[in-house]
């Protein structure tokens, strides 16, 4: 049987884009339709997953949100393909296969039209506390499936701040990037003695994982901001030894 959520405060639709009893793609989802979604673009597919947080105080807040098509406020149409409460409730509101309006403006390694080659995942958090360890493991469970599914590789897992440098800052600081690179679903910079003796060029290397310069008056600044924030989070002053050595491992094991 298909579990289908109602979203209070938003209208009814007359003909929804999405049938209310299709199947979700993630086992134990609970299927949410937003209208807030299209095709892919270009022939796109997803080869990334990007990681957001809602800065919301409620999930069910988030949700209506996700599935608002006439949000207040001048604000535009939001959405993702899956949302995760605290409590490890997983909703899902877009197909895998249609493009969510989740990333925005952005640029990951040369991809410039992020949602249409993107999997987009919102975890309820206002941004100011840990992530809930029920979420977390909720979190572990939804990965491998779309990473399988779409042959996403540990690399194509990131954060909404990687693709979108001063832009946006979620997951945070205190999201635990290493605990998903234990176990196969993102990536994390294990130095060594050849990545410590060589520390190499910081830009090349941030352009190997990834990372484009972004448009501002000091993009060198933001580039550092965004990669400490991930990777190096208590990490603090000018570019050091430190930082380009994680980037050097990191660029290595992009290949």
């Amino acid at each position: 049987m298909v579990t289908v959520s109602p979203v209070p405060g938003i209208r009814a639709r007359s003909a929804p884009l999405v049938a209310a009893d299709s199947e979700p793609d993630a086992p134990g989802a609970i299927w949410c339709p937003s209208p807030n979604h299209g095709p892919r673009r270009h022939g796109g597919a997803p080869s990334l997953i990007v990681l957001h947080y809602t800065a919301m105080a409620r999930a069910e807040d988030a949700l209506a949100r996700l599935c608002d098509p006439d949000p207040p406020d001048g604000l535009g149409p939001v959405s993702a393909h899956y949302l995760i409460g605290a409590e490890g409730r997983i909703w899902q509101m877009v197909r895998e296969a249609d493009r969510a309006w989740h990333a925005g403006a952005g640029n990951w390694a040369g991809c410039t039209d992020v949602n249409s080659h993107s999997i987009g995942i919102e975890l309820s958090n206002t941004g100011a506390s840990p992530f809930a360890a029920a979420q977390m493991q909720a979190l572990e469970r939804l990965l491998p499936g779309i990473m399988a599914r779409w042959a996403i590789p540990p690399a194509g897992v990131i954060g909404h701040s990687d693709m979108a440098p001063g832009r946006k800052s979620d997951p945070g600081a205190r999201f635990d990037w290493r605990r998903l690179a234990l176990q196969g679903l993102a990536l994390w910079p294990e130095t060594t003695a050849e990545t410590t003796a060589d520390v190499g060029d910081f830009a090349a290397d941030l352009a190997r994982i990834g990372y484009r310069v972004p448009e501002s008056a000091d993009p060198e600044a933001l580039l550092l901001q965004s990669f400490r924030q991930r990777f190096r989070p208590f990490a603090r002053g000018p570019l050091s030894d430190a930082d380009r050595s994680a980037a050097r491992a990191l660029a290595l094991a992009c290949g």
